[in-house]
């Protein structure tokens, strides 16, 4: 069927094997980052409250770098410690102390959980294509094998299905290439944007936590 082909019909083929390809090379990249990063979170929140020392728990982040909650950490401890090395300095010199506090580390965690929810949905947005352009595209291949049939049983003139059979059932391979590439891809999709969900409800939830924290013991 592919060799019988016209070169519009194997140019949609050739196109949507490549987005196959493609898009089950982005599924097993996300499988592993998610699967990596999913556990790297998990192994740091169970460091924070196990070791209930900041510093101690800041040293520890340099272990965990595949976790986004890590990071979100790190942004919020950095900035807490400015603010106290400023109200500190501040203190001394006789000047105000009134520094934004707690806002301010908030507003730290939430640019870094925005940095790494941006890095999670990478590469989510071509799989997201590829789902609903593929078939499609397969369709345009199918319509246009199924085109020169007819307009080739026209020329020969000739009006038995057998004539226009072949060239029929070479056109629907495009449409079924489009639906093999297409649904991987949206199956994929779907689970990993559910699972970058849950990983930004974890950051939003521990921000949360850390800024009770935070304003409880060292800014209050």
């Amino acid at each position: 069927m592919l060799t019988g082909s016209g070169p519009v019909v194997l140019a949609v083929l050739y196109l949507l094997i490549v987005l196959s390809v493609a898009s089950w090379g982005v599924v097993l990249y996300k499988a592993r980052q998610i699967l990596t990063t999913r556990r790297a979170s998990e192994a740091f929140i169970e460091l924070f409250w196990e070791t209930r020392n900041l510093t101690e728990v800041s040293r520890a982040c340099g272990g965990l770098p595949a976790s986004p909650v890590a990071e979100v950490f790190t942004a919020g401890y950095e900035e807490l410690v400015r603010l106290r090395n400023q109200k500190k300095a501040a203190a001394d010199e006789g000047l105000g102390t009134e520094l934004g506090g707690v806002a301010n580390v908030e507003r730290a965690m939430r640019r870094a959980a925005s940095l790494e929810r941006t890095n999670l949905e990478k590469m989510l947005t071509f799989l997201a294509t590829t789902a609903s352009t593929a078939p499609f595209i397969g369709l345009f291949g199918t319509v246009w094998g199924i085109m020169n049939s007819f307009r080739g049983l026209s020329v020969a003139g000739g009006s038995t299905l057998q004539a226009v059979a072949p060239g029929i059932s070479e056109a629907l391979v495009a449409t079924a290439a489009g639906l093999a590439a297409a649904i991987p891809a949206l199956v994929a999709y779907n689970h990993f944007a559910r699972r970058t969900r849950v990983i930004a409800g974890e950051m939003d939830n521990f921000i949360s936590d850390f800024l009770n924290i935070a304003e409880r013991h060292f800014l209050g």
